[in-house]
């Protein structure tokens, strides 16, 4: 049994500002997917045989084209997004292959340098039984409850917080029920899609290296850490 990862990189991501789609923005000379690529394969304990991404329509054969050299001997199937991110994991789901999957990731292109090692623990323990799993970090902001008017309503205990990060990884008969069911109002995530079926979700140990690259300082703090790879 192999995995597959779903990549949805249709989004205009305006709040990096820009005419460039987020995922394609370059940091060190490549494309934050190529190097989200990149970073999926590296993590060889996953047995990625299956790689999908889902591209602003029109971008197909420029994005396959692109893409080819890092995926090695995996498949690789560039489909047109939709409106919504929900929208482009839904397409991407579509053309999976059903026979000989194990797990299916789902992973953000903006989350471009997520440790080898962070992915494996995603697949690890859907492979040991989780239906859904989400990498996590420690929340070390103090964070507060607002009410409309913008007044505090309360302070949760941060020990019990957590920040959800990607690769997301599922039983691929729970992802595709999901989806199925669709994406209610609010819904940012494909674990909390399955969070409304029911579905128990496992968290593991995610990595401060997989943030996501939102804002213009986003790119200098990539530049740095990929810098800092290349030195190590």
């Amino acid at each position: 049994m192999t995995s597959a990862v779903v990549i949805p990189a249709a989004g205009l991501g305006l709040r990096l500002g820009g005419e460039t789609p987020k995922a394609f923005r370059e940091v060190g000379g490549d494309s934050l997917l190529v190097h989200a690529v990149r970073g999926l394969k590296a993590a060889t304990a996953a047995d990625l045989s299956c790689f999908v991404v889902a591209v602003p329509p029109g971008a197909e054969e420029a994005v396959a084209k692109e893409l080819a050299p890092y995926v090695g001997d995996a498949e690789l199937l560039v489909v047109a997004g939709g409106a919504e991110r929900p929208d482009s994991v839904r397409a991407a789901l579509e053309v999976v292959p059903v026979d000989g999957i194990d797990c299916i990731l789902v992973h953000d292109a903006a989350r471009a340098f997520v440790p080898a090692d962070a992915i494996e623990r995603v697949v690890a323990a859907v492979r040991s039984g989780a239906d859904a799993v989400v990498p996590v970090v420690p929340v070390t902001d103090t964070i507060k409850r607002v009410g409309p008017g913008g007044e505090v309503v309360d302070t949760p205990d941060r020990s019990t917080l957590v920040a959800v990060q990607t690769p997301q990884g599922f039983a691929p008969e729970v992802l595709r029920r999901a989806h199925a069911a669709g994406a209610d109002a609010g819904v940012t995530d494909d674990a909390m899609m399955c969070e409304r079926l029911g579905v128990k979700v496992q968290t593991v140990e995610g990595s401060p290296d997989a943030f996501k690259v939102t804002r213009p300082q986003d790119l200098l703090l990539a530049e740095a850490l990929l810098a800092e790879r290349r030195l190590g």
